[in-house]
């Protein structure tokens, strides 16, 4: 094999991708992360970021990260259970325990990282993991590297969770230890788990329960701790993934729950073991954002008010958004092709909104995926649903309205 043909059938995929139009082409961001943000040397409305709370260019964290650098320097070094922790790590856990009312919290190097974490951890070869079909990417490779039996169930459909309980063989017996797991709010359509049903059934089979709170962190619930407060399901869910990385304005997952679990997790968790922490300016800028969510939560309500304005404005115009519960806005558009060349002419008059497709989400589903900010203004949101309206009628996707 020669050096040209070495590397065709990566040439060929590309190309393929190409011409389906789904090829990703990642934009340089110039600027921090805000409302409006200088991409590839313009300034436009940020709809893509999941900078929720607008956290990710506040003075106050950016200030707490400086700080930090000073008095512990950049980073570890090492992984925690060799060379040791910072104070500054213990206090995240105490600090994100505290706010999510759980009894312990252990910290990964990002919510991707604390799913390949946990999963295999807590599930191994032989026991059965119950999985919702439209979970997120982190969860199914945790479940591959777990090496458990993988049942997925319809999308929010418990009655089939239970369906495929009772069919499963192996599910009445003891020894085989029982995992449900369910993204909290999913990231493509923004609709949110039915979890106190899952509770339901969870406990009623004898499952560890588990959810991937990505990105219901710092959106739902009391000052933004999550689908488990939202639902008010204190105490009863296992598990809790949460990143830090979305709301947060940072980096970084964690996961909660139960100090035994968490304890076990310490023991057994790979990236935990083999991988070093998250830096310290990271740890520093979490707390400050946990610090300010537990005094506050005004942001979290603009976020609301924010995505809602947004929601009407759009659906007013025509588009189809979708089932969504939640700041994230869905808008539907089938074609990938057709996605693609939305955004672009989206871009060209100054709003950011990216096309996603296959295989993000399914062949035929694809869309532009809207995020909102509690850092938008009413003006950024007036000049997005103008910018939406003018492309989606040249595209021919929408009418004009009389």
């Amino acid at each position: 094999m020669t050096i040209q043909t070495k590397y065709k059938w990566f040439d060929d995929q590309l190309e393929t991708l190409e011409k389906e139009s789904l090829l990703i082409n990642i934009r340089e961001i110039q600027s921090s992360v805000r409302a409006v943000t200088k991409i590839n040397g313009k300034e436009v409305i940020n709809l893509c970021s999941n900078n929720y709370l607008g956290f990710a260019d506040n003075p106050e964290i950016g200030e707490s990260a400086k700080k930090a650098i000073d008095k512990y320097g950049v980073g570890p070094a090492a992984v925690r259970s060799i060379a040791g922790t910072t104070s500054l790590h213990l206090d995240l856990e105490k600090k994100l325990a505290k706010f999510k009312k759980v009894d312990a919290v252990i910290t990964y190097q990002s919510g991707f990282c604390a799913n390949l974490a946990v999963i295999p951890a807590v599930s191994g070869e032989g026991d059965l993991i119950f999985s919702d079909e439209l979970n997120h990417a982190s969860i199914i490779d945790g479940c591959r590297l777990s090496k458990a039996e993988v049942i997925r169930y319809g999308h929010l459909d418990t009655a089939d969770l239970e369906r495929k309980i009772k069919e499963t063989k192996r599910s009445s017996d003891q020894s085989v230890k029982r995992l449900i797991i369910t993204d909290g709010v999913f990231s493509m359509d923004g609709d949110i788990a039915p979890l106190p049903e899952l509770v339901k059934i969870a406990d009623k089979y004898n499952a560890i329960i588990m959810v991937d709170d990505a990105h219901g962190e710092g959106v739902l619930g009391k000052n933004g701790r999550g689908i488990v407060d939202h639902f008010n399901l204190h105490g009863k869910v296992d598990i809790e993934i949460g990143t830090m990385s979305k709301a947060f304005g940072v980096v970084g997952g964690f996961a909660a729950g139960k100090k035994v679990i968490i304890d076990w997790l310490c023991q057994r968790s790979r990236p935990f073991l083999f991988s070093s922490a998250t830096t310290v300016p990271d740890v520093a800028a979490c707390i400050k954002a946990v610090e300010i969510l537990e005094r506050s939560d005004e942001p979290v309500k603009k976020l609301w008010d924010n995505a809602d304005y947004l929601r009407k404005g759009l659906q007013k115009l025509g588009f189809d958004t979708g089932n969504s519960q939640t700041p994230i806005i869905p808008v539907m558009l089938g074609d990938a092709k057709l996605a693609k060349e939305f955004s672009k002419k989206m871009f060209e008059s100054g709003v950011f909104a990216v096309a996603i497709t296959y295989p993000t989400v399914p062949l035929g589903k694809a869309r532009i995926r809207v995020m909102n900010s509690a850092g938008h203004t009413k003006a950024n949101l007036d000049k997005a649903i103008e910018v939406f309206g003018r492309v989606g009628k040249e595209l021919k996707i929408i009418k004009d309205i009389k």
